[in-house]
């Protein structure tokens, strides 16, 4: 096992940006695909022109969709798949690792909770690969602007400190700084939420509402998310901190975020379909939601914006009427984030 050889499974935007990352680190990098000939695609173009398009890629980062090619002897393994995907892509992990005889450290940057069984990504991964060590990466991180070097800063949580030590020092540039955390069901639980209230963010700028409503929604989103992460466990202060309210104001105010551009679209007069059918890049918080809503029922949390975003993607009810819902809720005393 070689910690300088890298593995990223998954040739989507934050993949390429993190494997682009660490080759200008020096590590050796290899991304793997899914779709052959996309693969193809990349190494003909040395650009990723549907998920990343503008930065180049170097001849010194391998591109395959030979999975065991991608792992073969790498010390660490980044998995950057969409959530959905995770467990099925686990298992091809299994069933190559036992072909490679490999057992690198594994960090996921998926932000997602899956459906149906309600776990998080790292215990996804635990569940199919109980054998490995796992950490979590995770921040306000635009994959657009990380790939050209603009400062950006990131959050490692691993299974123990060394682990999440030894993340901080493999990921960290004098453009990505990185801090180590102890938490990683507050970190997880809140990159995974903040999809949701970016959804809920665009519907507001499709509905044509201001900035006062984006900042209430950004606030009470973090309440949300404070309140279901405590219950599940994680700690108050990590959704202060740059995976709960940094992403989430990122999330909620880009141009690049997918899923305020989702819920933008929403709140001009599409549905989820339509839009969908738009969408090359996955918005995470279209699937998210499901589980949110399910978490929220199963730790009796109230969350009153997820619960809007459900109703409004998943059981057609008009955005304008939601937001009124939400207005009209009883009066209460702030803050109430516990």
């Amino acid at each position: 096992m070689d910690i300088h050889t890298i593995g990223v499974i998954g040739d989507g935007a934050w993949g390429t940006a993190l494997a682009l990352l660490l080759n200008d680190s020096g590590y050796s990098v290899r991304i793997w695909g899914y779709f052959s000939d996309y693969i193809d695609h990349m190494k003909r173009t040395r650009e990723n022109t549907k998920f990343l398009p503008g930065p180049h890629i170097p001849e010194s980062i391998l591109l395959t969709d030979d999975m065991a090619e991608c792992i073969g002897s790498a010390g660490l393994v980044i998995l950057a798949v969409p959530s959905h995907v995770m467990r099925q892509t686990c298992l091809s992990l299994k069933d190559m690792i036992r072909v490679t005889g490999t057992e690198p450290v594994a960090i996921t940057v998926s932000k997602g909770i899956e459906n149906k069984t309600l776990l998080r990504m790292s215990e996804v991964i635990n569940d199919v690969l109980p054998q490995l060590d796992v950490a979590v990466l995770s921040g306000p991180t635009h994959a657009e602007e990380v790939a050209v070097g603009i400062p950006s800063v990131a959050v490692a949580a691993g299974t123990s400190l060394e682990l999440s030590e030894m993340v901080q020092s493999i990921f960290s540039t004098d453009r990505f700084r990185v801090y180590t955390g102890d938490d990683m069901v507050g970190v997880e639980i809140g990159g995974a939420l903040k999809n949701i209230i970016a959804v809920a963010a665009g519907i507001s700028d499709g509905l044509g509402f201001g900035d006062n409503t984006k900042a209430a929604l950004i606030t009470r989103g973090l309440a949300e998310m404070t309140r279901l992460g405590v219950a599940m466990g994680a700690k108050p202060m990590t959704f202060a901190g740059l995976s709960g309210m940094g992403d989430l104001i990122v999330t909620c105010t880009s141009r690049h975020s997918r899923n305020r551009g989702l819920g933008e679209k929403i709140g001009s007069g599409m549905t989820l379909r339509q839009v969908s059918q738009t969408m090359e890049k996955v918005a995470e918080g279209v699937k998210t939601v499901c589980s949110a809503v399910e978490l929220a029922k199963k730790y009796s949390v109230d969350m009153p914006i997820a619960s809007k975003v459900y109703e409004i993607l998943y059981e057609d009810r008009n955005a304008m009427e939601a937001f009124s819902e939400l207005m009209d809720r009883p009066l209460r005393r702030e803050p109430d984030f516990v």
